[in-house]
């Protein structure tokens, strides 16, 4: 097996980035969503829907990378739908990395923004419609900036867990160096070649970066004041 140098490494942290990226922007849509509809609605099923959409916090990476393969498969229902009519295959690309990716850290987006929609009073949200806003308008001017630390730092721990998938990503994208190698499973190819430098680059730079992220989420998150 070809050594990883210190450029595919760096290819492999870029590669790692973008993945992180679109999985946190769509975790961010789908989890503020949800999240407001679990923290604001009652209706027959909530709790279901909410522990089905909790499931991947809980669930090994491998069964839900399982789970993908079965749907987005060149026979899944999902792959062979979108090879028949746009000849597109999401197997083994970047785009499978980046929906592996957005599964597995999906609970956290959703769990924070939950927890942040809950802490809003509501009776500020009512104030706003008594002045005539519409319910969107509420959402986007009264809600979601009250909300906005518990989504950034939910979202921020989704990216960080992005970072390090590895189960779930290398069920349904492989190990395809610059196309779908990400750091995590960079590591593990090296560790297996018995490329201890190259492991320990790899390990420092994923590291850091989740360590930086990490902080930043601790920052936004709201804390309760000591008591005295």
């Amino acid at each position: 097996m070809e050594s990883l140098t210190a450029e595919p490494a760096w290819i492999a942290l870029r590669l790692s980035l973008k993945v992180a990226l679109w999985a946190t922007l769509i975790d961010l849509l789908l989890g503020v969503g949800f999240g407001y509809l679990l923290a604001r609605k009652r209706f027959i099923g909530r709790e279901v829907l909410d522990a089905l959409l909790t499931l991947p916090m809980v669930m090994p990476p491998t069964v839900l990378g399982y789970y993908l393969l079965v749907l987005i498969g060149r026979h899944g229902p999902i792959g062979a739908w979108l090879q028949q009519h746009f000849g597109i295959q999401l197997i083994f690309s970047w785009q499978a990395a980046v929906l592996a990716a957005a599964v597995v850290a999906f609970p956290l987006v959703l769990k924070g923004a939950r927890a942040a929609f809950e802490a809003v009073d509501t009776q500020l949200e009512q104030a706003a419609y008594v002045l005539g806003l519409s319910p969107w308008a509420v959402f986007l001017r009264v809600s979601l900036p009250l909300a906005w630390r518990g989504v950034l730092g939910g979202t921020l721990l989704a990216f960080a867990r992005s970072m390090g998938e590895f189960g779930a990503t290398l069920m349904v994208a492989g190990s395809i160096p610059g196309k779908t190698q990400t750091l995590s499973i960079a590591v593990y190819e090296a560790v297996q070649a018995g490329q201890d430098d190259t492991a320990n680059l790899l390990v420092m730079i994923t590291s850091l970066v989740c360590m930086a992220v990490l902080v930043s989420a601790n920052k936004l998150t709201p804390h309760r004041p000591l008591q005295v």
